[in-house]
């Protein structure tokens, strides 16, 4: 028995220093009994597979970084992250935590660009969204030409609401923001009926009205604009109604919207 466990503890320390190595050639020595011609190939054949991975999901951090940047930041999160899950699709997420608790106290970190995380949360979002699950079935009757108003707007799934400090959807090689914008820039991102990903833009009365009817499916479209208004302040309904509704058609002629819920 004693020298089986001996045996075990001896694979485990083998195993380890095999993977360290992988990790970290030039700070782990490989295990002296493997050829270092084998080991270079292995480690090589492991850091770029997950560096061409990576770079497929993330392809204007990429870009940005150039090929030398990439390669050091990819390295980086391949030696230190300590990933929570062995599947090749949960990856990019796993890079996203690299990038938001771990990448900061990196001493390189000063010399990211500061919309990185951001960047790469926006470009992740579109797999995300297509990998999450499929809806559950809704709870109402939908009448695809219902008053929007009158009754409450029934949203289709899956969509996410997000917010970002700079303007995701506009940065690329040629287009770098000299800072954050001064309010946060709200995105509304869709998967349609044809599993297609969209992304759209919402200024903060329209995200406002979107998390409003996530939030509470049976809220009316005319409840959601009143709570809107009296949050702004604003002393004309009417107005607030008009553009609402206006919003409101637009979202279901987009597909943002399936209808109105039937009234029983």
């Amino acid at each position: 028995m004693a020298d089986i466990k001996d045996n075990l503890q001896a694979l485990h320390e083998r195993q380890y220093a095999f993977a360290a190595h992988l990790r970290d050639p030039e700070l782990n020595p490989a295990p002296a009994d493997i050829e270092s011609r084998r080991m270079t190939i292995y480690s090589e054949l492991f850091f770029n597979n997950v560096r061409k991975f990576l770079g497929g999901n993330f392809p204007l951090c990429q870009k940005i970084l150039g090929d030398a940047g990439w390669a050091a930041l990819i390295r980086d999160y391949y030696r230190d992250h300590v990933s929570h899950s062995p599947l090749f699709p949960d990856m990019p997420r796993e890079f996203l935590n690299y990038l938001a608790e771990e990448r900061p106290l990196h001493p390189d970190a000063d010399d990211d660009p500061p919309f990185l995380h951001e960047l790469a949360h926006y470009e992740w979002v579109e797999g995300g969204l297509a990998l999450a699950p499929d809806p559950e079935p809704a709870a109402y009757a939908i009448d695809p030409d219902g008053d929007l108003l009158a009754n409450s707007p029934m949203l289709t799934q899956p969509a996410w609401l997000l917010a970002y400090h700079y303007a995701v959807n506009e940065i690329g090689p040629d287009n770098i923001p000299d800072g954050p914008a001064d309010q946060p820039l709200h995105y509304l991102v869709l998967r349609d009926a044809s599993d297609k990903v969209r992304f759209i833009r919402l200024n903060i009365v329209s995200a406002r009205l979107y998390e409003l009817l996530q939030h509470d499916p049976q809220l009316t479209g005319r409840g959601a604009l009143e709570q809107i208004a009296a949050e702004l302040g604003h002393d004309d309904l009417a107005t607030v109604l008009a553009g609402g509704e206006k919003i409101l058609r637009q979202w279901r002629d987009s597909g943002v919207i399936a209808g109105s819920a039937v009234s029983n």
